[in-house]
């Protein structure tokens, strides 16, 4: 059953050097604050598994966070590169970075087996592309009824999954709602983990097209208002387009982005 605890406690408890990690949302409730305090606590050697790496994983790689990089796409969205991102696999800055990469729909069915507790997914997926050459958890599997032959992918199953919502109560149930990408798969497939709130409340009421998260397959709730700035939580906060712009400048060498670091986060 979840623990209702702080953030800083969350991590503590549920985050260890060389753990697997995966923090999802897309677009809409990505978890900002909480990637921002594994930084803070200084963890090492993580392997960071997301459909769509933006800015939060740009900062968990320049901090020296990340020794590998499980996704499927990866950038600034709207802006261009993550230049820490680039600078880790052509440079080694902080540290080398190994990289897997998959296509969208061959991370979201492997999230989709380790919430099923199956060993791998099956899709026609991956045909014309470079990346079976490249990623060597992409197999060929011949269908045993029809002999197609498709695409393989192993379970995603991460020791921590941390993902932002809107609401829980205060028994940790986890209400969310708005675009929805694959938390609700990330949380199920993962060992522990723990979801960033805007608010706790004492009862969850409905809310049309929401997804609730039962307090048994939730680890740590932390009440953390605005954890998915600069992304937005709908009904409580807005896209902050300005800090995604100005995070290429601050970005793209390393001197300045160590500044901000120490400015932003390690305080």
């Amino acid at each position: 059953m979840a623990e209702v605890v702080s953030l800083a406690e969350a991590v503590r408890s549920a985050v260890h050097d060389g753990d697997t990690l995966a923090l999802e949302g897309f677009t809409h409730l990505i978890p900002v604050a909480a990637g921002q305090e594994i930084i803070r606590q200084r963890r090492r050697d993580l392997t960071l598994v997301r459909m769509t790496p933006d800015i939060v994983y740009d900062q968990l790689i320049g901090a020296g966070c990340a020794r590998k990089l499980i996704f499927s796409w990866g950038g600034n969205p709207g802006v261009g590169s993550l230049h820490r991102f680039r600078d880790a696999v052509q440079n080694g800055w902080p540290a080398p970075l190994e990289v897997e990469e998959h296509s969208h729909a061959g991370m979201a069915n492997r999230y989709v087996a380790g919430a099923s507790g199956l060993p791998f997914a099956v899709l026609r997926g991956y045909a014309g592309t470079d990346l079976p050459g490249v990623t060597s958890t992409i197999k060929q599997i011949t269908c045993p009824f029809t002999g197609e032959e498709l695409a393989a992918v192993p379970a995603l199953n991460p020791d921590v999954a941390i993902i932002h919502a809107q609401r829980a109560d205060r028994a940790g149930n986890v209400q969310i709602w708005g675009l929805v990408g694959v938390q609700k798969e990330a949380v199920l497939a993962s060992a522990h983990s723990i979801v960033t709130v805007e608010e706790v409340v004492d009862e969850l009421t409905p809310v049309p097209g929401a997804i609730v998260l039962p307090s048994w397959a939730v680890t740590y709730v932390a009440e953390v208002p605005g954890g998915a700035h600069p992304s937005y939580a709908q009904g409580y906060s807005d896209r902050d387009n300005t800090y995604y712009q100005a995070w290429d400048a601050i970005s793209r060498e390393r001197d300045t982005f160590e500044s901000w670091v120490s400015r932003e986060v390690l305080v």
